[in-house]
């Protein structure tokens, strides 16, 4: 086995050894101090070589793993969240006196994160996505809010639902693919000539789509960020619902022009992009603010895939990657900026909010943050069009979101003024906003989605910088000329569930009393008999 063989086995086998060694409670007790030496093989596998395969079984059945450039740019921050999320877990944990089941789904949810990044047969990856839900779920449902149970279900019970229309077009795949091959690549290059090329895509979008959260099955978002513990809210909304996104990267041959599917699905990204921001503004707790942030991101990310889609563009794969890279990396140091800021009191919370808003900001592509790059990266993609005028928009609509969060935010502090939060929770916080600010621009020297002197002329810094600019002349008027807080439900259309199940039970109720009706012996012989007459009568008039 080679170096980078033995990395990518260790970057799933150390937490999935860590998840068997809860079987002992004693050890389960002990498991949170090694949460941040779990991903560090994942974090070296994404540096190692990328033209190696990982087969894990025999001739009959086996896993196969590798890595592409996508893959690695996911997996390596995914590695570096997981990390110091676990160190902010860790001293989380310390003041909980129920941490089983949060150890158990940490490290499960963690196990199927590597996994969806590495794995390359449609097999595995439908395994792992299975694991890093069920993962999922439980974090959420450990949550302390009197919403969480609700919450956690609804996160299952959407992930399942997800997961059953993409079960249909991985089946779809693998029929298609010639010689019973299940390896990803070459289902994806097979699908251009599948007889079921249109169900198949259809199913693949659909699945998919809600997995990353696409307006208007989006809310469960607000439900499960908002209710899960503040570590387990940034490792969900940063790297568990990438998943979709390396999936339709690398499920989607985009050497092939499919203006058809593309389309409707960068309109329903762009939507997604305003929807998330204008509901979100009228939000004054900062985690639902951030779900909804991740709604417009989200929505923003399936637009470029959309866009590249449509014209055939190859160069989407690396563009689109290296957004959600950036949007993972931020999105969890917001998150976790929200746990610090609520033990840090007034008095000392500048030291916290500054850094906070260039990492916020960066999300609307304030000039020399990794948010520039992002941007920059996918401007291509979209070019000159109507997508890339509706793209600059959403940069504005970005900034009015993450000022009116930096507001809300401190508005949340601690309510002793001098209160401070523990060194663990705040270094591992700072270490994630380095993070933010550095890692972008070392994977953008690194691959093929621009130049730095493209990145740093005078042309591409303006740019970047009117958009934020305006964006915080809007938020100024937003705020000075409001006279009422509109305060939607915060779930917005998920509010209407609870109407739907109790109709749904109505319903069952009435269908239950009519089959028991049904059923009794004298009913059915009645029934019997004028089925009978009836099919008779209908013998008679034919002939």
């Amino acid at each position: 086995m080679t170096l980078s063989e033995g990395l990518m086995a260790a970057a799933i086998g150390v937490p999935l050894l860590m998840l068997l060694l809860c079987a002992s409670a004693h050890l389960r007790r002990r498991l949170p101090a090694w949460f941040a030496i779990a991903p560090l093989p994942a974090l070296a596998a994404a540096g190692a070589s990328q033209s190696e395969t990982l087969v894990l079984g025999n001739s009959r059945f086996a896993l196969r793993f590798a890595l592409d450039t996508p893959g690695a740019l996911l997996l390596g921050s995914a590695a570096l969240l997981w990390l110091f999320a676990g160190i902010f877990a860790a001293r989380f944990l310390r003041d909980r006196r129920r941490i089983d089941g949060f150890v158990v789904c940490w490290l499960m949810a963690m196990t199927g994160s590597m996994g969806v990044f590495l794995v390359a047969d449609l097999i595995g990856f439908y395994l792992m996505l299975a694991v890093l839900s069920v993962g999922a779920s439980g974090l959420v449902l450990d949550g302390d809010g009197p919403d969480a149970r609700y919450a956690g279900a609804l996160y299952l019970g959407i992930a399942l639902l997800a997961e059953a229309f993409l079960l249909g077009g991985l089946v779809l795949l693998a029929q298609a693919t010639p010689g019973g091959s299940l390896l990803i690549r070459d289902a994806a290059a097979a699908l251009p000539e599948s007889p079921w090329r249109d169900p198949t895509l259809l199913l693949l979008l659909v699945g998919l789509g809600i997995k990353a959260g696409l307006v208007p099955l989006h809310f469960w978002m607000p439900y499960a960020y908002g209710a899960a513990p503040t570590p387990a809210a940034a490792v969900l909304s940063g790297a568990a619902v990438k998943a979709s996104v390396i999936a339709l990267l690398r499920f989607l041959p985009f050497g092939h022009a499919w203006p058809d599917f593309g389309m409707p699905l960068a309109a329903l990204g762009l939507f997604g992009a305003f929807y998330g921001v204008a509901i979100g503004i009228t939000h004054a707790q900062p985690k639902i603010v951030l779900a909804y942030s991740s709604v417009s991101q989200m929505g923003f990310v399936m637009a470029v895939i959309g866009i590249g889609l449509a014209s055939g563009d190859p160069s989407t794969v690396v563009a689109a990657a290296f957004y959600a890279a950036h949007h993972l990396l931020v999105k969890g140091t917001l998150f976790l900026a929200v746990g610090v800021v609520a033990l840090t009191g007034t008095a000392k919370l500048r030291r916290v909010r500054v850094p906070t808003a260039v990492i916020a900001l960066g999300l609307g592509g304030l000039p020399l943050t990794g948010g520039a790059l992002a941007k920059f990266a996918a401007k291509d993609v979209l070019g000159d069009s109507l997508a890339g005028s509706i793209a600059v928009a959403s940069s504005v609509a970005t900034t009015v979101l993450m000022l009116h969060f930096l507001q809300c935010l401190g508005a949340s502090a601690a309510a002793d003024s001098h209160a401070r939060a523990p060194a663990a929770l705040t270094g591992a916080w700072l270490a994630m906003v380095l993070a933010s600010l550095a890692v972008p621009w070392a994977l953008y020297l690194d691959i093929p989605v621009g130049t730095l002197p493209e990145a740093l002329a005078p042309a591409a810094l303006w740019s970047a910088l009117w958009p934020v600019l305006a964006g915080g002349v809007l938020a100024i008027g937003w705020n000075r000329f409001r006279r009422k807080r509109l305060c939607l439900p915060a779930t917005d259309v998920g509010d209407v569930l609870p109407h739907v199940v109790r109709a749904g039970v109505v319903a069952a109720q009435y269908c239950s009393g009519t089959d028991a009706f049904v059923r009794r012996w004298s009913v059915s012989c009645l029934t019997l008999l004028l089925a009978a007459l009836l099919f008779g009568g209908l013998l008679a008039v034919a002939r």
